[in-house]
């Protein structure tokens, strides 16, 4: 999901330290403040459609409900497979676009579960994304030798999720939970190293500002999923 970008090291710029951390944190709040502008609109079109009973009906109550659900997918792999040949305007619109779909989909779960725990579980996720993505922005550790485990387990949870449509077997659900908090929680870590990693190698303006969204939706891929993740573990049902 959250992939697509290599795993190499590179050197920073030869301009001056300052001029070079200056930059670097600003490309990093550039990326934090497109994925909480993602969010908050996926939540308000979560929250708009799941109010209106005429428009939860007319999506989860008929087959558009599979078109939904499978649509935030689809767009993944066009933003993935299209970045380098869009314009950094172009690659924003895709991304505002991907989360109004994404907040079609999000609809369905206050069927599910109560609001009041949704709120909850929002800024528990909220807490933990902070501090793990701050752990791989500080951290020396080199956190790409954790990346073959986590692909191989992100990979694991889709195919365990997408065998789970079929059985609907609860506690395959709590597994795939339980190891989904897990490795979201690494590629918070890992994803945010390698964007931090990333902007020293030399872009010019275009590409550092598709770089940008497309770090966004990396890390927003992350919080979602956690966030579904923790809902299904500790969330109250209705």
């Amino acid at each position: 999901m959250a992939q697509g970008w290599g795993n190499q090291a590179y050197s920073a710029p030869t301009v001056g330290q300052a001029e070079y951390d200056a930059g670097l944190r600003q490309y990093m709040l550039s990326i934090y403040n497109y994925m909480a502008a993602g969010l908050a609109v996926t939540g308000l079109v979560a929250f708009f459609v799941a109010s209106s009973p005429a428009a939860m009906q007319a999506i989860f109550g008929t087959p558009l409900q599979w078109v939904v659900m499978l649509a935030p997918l689809g767009f993944v792999f066009y933003f993935s497979a299209r970045l380098h040949a869009m314009s950094a305007s172009s690659a924003r619109t895709v991304f505002f676009l991907f989360a109004v779909t994404m907040g079609l989909s999000m609809a369905s779960i206050f069927m599910v579960f109560t609001g009041s725990s949704i709120a909850r579980v929002f800024f528990i996720t909220a807490g933990t994304f902070a501090g793990v993505s701050l752990y791989g922005y500080t951290t020396k550790t080199d956190l790409s030798k954790f990346g073959s485990f986590l692909i191989m387990g992100l990979w694991g949870i889709i195919l365990a999720s997408l065998v789970n449509i079929f059985i609907g077997s609860s506690a395959l659900q709590f597994a795939i939970s339980v190891v989904g908090v897990l490795v979201f929680t690494g590629l918070t870590a890992w994803d945010t190293q390698r964007l931090k990693e990333l902007y020293a190698e030399s872009y010019d303006r275009e590409g550092l500002s598709k770089l940008v969204t497309m770090g966004a939706l990396m890390l927003y891929l992350d919080f979602i999923n956690l966030f579904q993740l923790l809902l299904n573990l500790t969330g109250e049902r209705e």
